[in-house]
Order: structure tokens, then sequence, then C-alpha cells
């Protein structure tokens, strides 16, 4: 195939672009190239998206895939304007962050969304959720029939930039305890490794699939999790799990950022981890088992440094102030 990725230097758009260009297709990424360059065996073509239309004057032709990872609904229509057309597939990299509500386990792609970003509106991580809704909108409106919304969850793997599915591993093998966890074992965790998504998009671009299909894991137990990634590290120290309530006192963050611990969510959020995905395996997604997803996870932990800064969890003066105040 002919493939354009608009993006391919960062995580997930460079991950497919890796498995495009080893796949033997030919691939071009339409980006900056301002935090890295695309793959080897991949042709760059530098553009900055915030210039508007004019930025894919030299995408013209014909193409067998376009993949857009965009969350900025303006660089989206943009883009589906200047090139749909004569494009044979579309993919929008979407997310389940569109659907409007996420307390029903099990949901399927039939669920409720959010209402559109409307025009005029920045793009930003609190109306991620409605600007992915937006660009879903702008797709199916331009590219009609032709478009998948791969509605992708979590997504975890090496590489991840987001600290989030890695930081539980990571943490248990620092080897200090004891390791402060919230009580919740009884969760669910649902991460999608970005191998097998990229592999999905592609697959499915070759095969032409379209409409909404939820690209999700499988449902894993928090507490199977932590098991799992304890064994992985060959951590054998103390587990302090402590209250939900009693973190949220202490100014501790659900799921990401500074102070943060990940994959725990607030109350009202049972289906956020278990969305349906029976539709896409049905479709052809194929899945590796989660306990490989975690050790592959691990390993680039440990290539990245496990005393770096991270985007998510806890610091470690955090983590002992914590421990200091449970006693």
């Amino acid at each position: 195939m002919r493939i354009l990725i608009l993006g391919g230097t960062a995580f997930l758009s460079a991950e497919i672009a890796r498995q495009a260009a080893a796949a033997g297709h030919a691939v071009t990424c339409l980006a900056r190239g301002s935090a890295a360059a695309p793959p080897e065996g991949t042709a760059w073509l530098r553009a900055d998206r915030a210039m508007g239309p004019a930025a894919y004057a030299g995408a013209s032709g014909d193409w067998d895939a376009v993949i857009d990872v965009a969350r900025d609904p303006e660089q989206a229509r943009d883009a589906l304007e200047a090139l749909a057309p004569a494009a044979a597939h579309w993919t929008v990299v979407s997310s389940c962050s569109v659907y409007a509500e996420h307390s029903v386990p099990g949901a399927d792609e039939s669920a409720a969304l959010l209402p559109p970003l409307t025009r005029g509106t920045g793009f930003a991580p609190e109306n991620y959720g409605e600007a992915k809704s937006a660009i879903e909108h702008h797709a199916t409106t331009v590219a009609g029939g032709k478009t998948h919304l791969c509605r992708a969850g979590l997504i975890g793997g090496p590489g991840d930039s987001s600290d989030r599915y890695g930081y539980w591993p990571a943490r248990f093998s620092r080897g200090t305890g004891p390791v402060v966890v919230p009580d919740i074992g009884a969760s669910a965790t649902q991460v999608i490794d970005v191998r097998d998504l990229a592999a999905w998009i592609l697959k499915a671009a070759g095969l032409k699939i379209t409409g909404a299909l939820n690209a999700v894991g499988e449902v894993v137990r928090f507490g199977d999790y932590l098991t799992e990634s304890t064994r992985a590290a060959n951590y054998s120290g103390r587990m302090l799990v402590v209250p939900e309530d009693w973190l949220v006192a202490r100014g501790i963050s659900y799921w990401a950022g500074p102070d943060s611990l990940p994959l725990w969510l607030p109350a009202g959020h049972d289906g956020f981890a278990t969305r349906s995905n029976h539709a896409a395996v049905a479709a052809g997604l194929s899945l590796r088992p989660w306990e490989e997803t975690l050790r592959d996870t691990l390993d680039d932990e440990r290539r990245r440094g496990l005393d770096r800064e991270r985007k998510a969890g806890l610091s470690t003066e955090t983590e002992r102030r914590l421990v200091e105040a449970r006693g």
C-alpha cells in the first residue's frame, strides 16, 4: 500500500510507520520532526500542521491509506479537506474518551458520544474527548464510508511517554519499600499494547474496514496486574495498601500526572476500563497476552532509567511523606 501517516515520529504513529515499512509498504510521514525523525525506511515530508491547508501541499496524489492521529479538530479538518478525496481509506485514531458515559461496564460502540467541540474552540487537554468527537464528525462528513474510527483505549507498551502503565512495574523494580498502593484490587484495568494497536490499524486499512470500533485490551483486575508486576520486578517487599479517600485527602491524583497513582480511577468510572472489544476482535484485532506487554514495558523502563523524572506516579518524596503519615 501507499500509506500517508499524519505524524510518524512519536509512540503510536512511529510504531505504525515502523511496522508498515517493515511490511514493505511505501510509507510517507508528514510531520515537523521537532522531537524525533520518522523511522528508517519511511519518506519524510516535513510540514507543520499548524500552518493550515498549506501544510498538505506536498502530499497530493492518490493514497491507499491515510492515518491521522490528530488531537486538534482544526488540523484534522484541514487534512480531510485536502487529502480525503484522493484517499481510498481514512483512519482516525480516536479514543474511548469520546463516550459521554463511563459508568456502564461492557459498553460497546453504540454508547452515546460527547458533543463535538464547537468550531473556534481551541483544543486543550480538558476537552480531549469533545475534540476527538469533533474529529470523528469531520471524518464521517468528509470521507464518509471509507472512514475507520479507531477508538483506542489506554495505550501501553515500550516507548510510552505518558509513564502510566509502566509506573507500577518500574516502582517495584526500584526495590525500596514500602510501596503505596490504593485499595482497589478488584477494580479493572484495560490496556492495549501499542504494537497490537499499530498492527490492527494497518490490517484494517489493508482490508478497508470502516466504521467505529473499540480498539481496547482485555480486562485485567488491578490486583492481578500488581501481582504480575511484583513478580516481573522480583519485588518481595511490603505494599502499603491505603483507602482511596485517605489518598484524595492528601492531594494524590487519580490516573495520571505528577503525584498520581496511575490506573486508579474515581468513582463512577466502572465502565472506563471495561469497554467491549468484541466487534474489533471479530474484525481481526489480535491481542498478545497482557503479561507479555507488562514484561516488555518493564524492560523498556529499565532501559530508560528507573529513577528518571516521570510524567505520572508518585515522586520519592511524596511516597515517603505518605508512608510516614500512615505510620
